[in-house]
């Protein structure tokens, strides 16, 4: 049976200087419970928006210290299951998110999840695709508030962030000091209003240490290819970032040169958007797995 983190233990910022509220061994598979990203502050269409307590926004649950993780490791954490609760919320306001400059004033909507769908209203059900928006791993300096990604995870609301996913992140700090929080029942690409669909929830995920992984970025597997995620004042350096670490990745892993390398990637690679919204952007580059099975390209030993 599966150990349980309860929700009361909530961080606001990774830091490598916070104790850990649990302890596991490598390989340990953990329920971890979440809040939504505004602590479940908003219950009905009742609540105003803007008189919730906005110090308490994207708590993640933990830290999670794993035994033996080093700086210079890699923690691997495989998404068992993803479980969400059966409403969610979602808000906009003026200068939030791209469309915040068309907002008078602080807006927010209760959406009731029923089956596979999130009912937005009368007219539209959306498709649920249950993610996590906040994950990742103490950083390296000084602290980040939960609510910026970085080199450490954090908020790269990023939608391949889902049921079945591995993702690996570079160890700063000793333990790792893991956290997850911030679920959406759905979300687009960009998360350009600057919240997807809100949801607290419960994510089964397995912890376990890689020795001498070497990574500088998230790194994200699923059924279909792998993708890095780096998160950049801009863009556009965002977008190249995510191309750089892909290529030397894939350069000490196949037998390509840098010319065929960059041929291939521009031919079967894709760049792609996370989030537009958030401190730092997010973007990502997809390679995928028909090219890794062509190269016998294995992650890490």
């Amino acid at each position: 049976m599966a150990e349980t983190l309860a929700c009361k233990d909530v961080i606001y910022a990774f830091d490598k200087t916070h104790e850990p509220v649990k302890r596991v061994e490598s390989g340990t598979t953990i329920e971890i419970e979440t809040y939504d990203c505004f602590e479940n502050q908003v219950q009905s269409a009742d609540t105003k928006i803007g008189g919730i307590d906005w110090e308490r926004i994207n708590p993640a649950t933990g830290p999670i210290y794993v035994e033996g993780a080093q700086p210079g490791d890699v923690l691997k954490v495989r998404i068992e299951k993803l479980e969400i609760g059966n409403q969610g919320v979602m808000a906009t306001g003026p200068d939030l998110g791209v469309l915040g400059h068309r907002q008078e004033e602080m807006a927010s909507k209760i959406i009731p999840v029923e089956g596979d769908h999130a009912v937005f209203d009368d007219k539209l059900k959306i498709p649920l695709n249950k993610m996590i928006g906040v994950i990742g791993v103490a950083p390296e300096g000084e602290p980040v508030p939960c609510g910026t990604p970085g080199a450490h995870g954090g908020n790269m609301d990023t939608t391949l962030i889902a049921e079945g996913a591995t993702l690996y992140f570079p160890v700063f700090a000793e333990g790792a000091l893991f956290a997850l929080g911030d679920f959406h029942a759905a979300m687009g690409d960009g998360e350009i209003g600057v919240s997807g669909i809100e949801v607290p929830g419960k994510a089964t995920v397995t912890l376990e240490v890689v020795k001498e992984g070497a990574l500088r970025h998230p790194l994200l597997e699923n059924g279909d290819g792998i993708a890095f995620l780096v998160s950049k004042p801009t863009l556009d350096e965002a977008a190249k970032a995510a191309v750089e670490e892909m290529a030397d990745f894939l350069l000490t892993r196949t037998d390509l040169g840098a010319a065929d390398l960059a041929m291939m990637l521009s031919a079967a690679g894709q760049s792609q958007i996370s989030q537009i919204v958030d401190p730092l952007m997010t973007a990502r580059f997809f390679v995928p797995k028909y090219v890794l099975d062509a190269y016998n390209v294995t992650l890490f030993e």
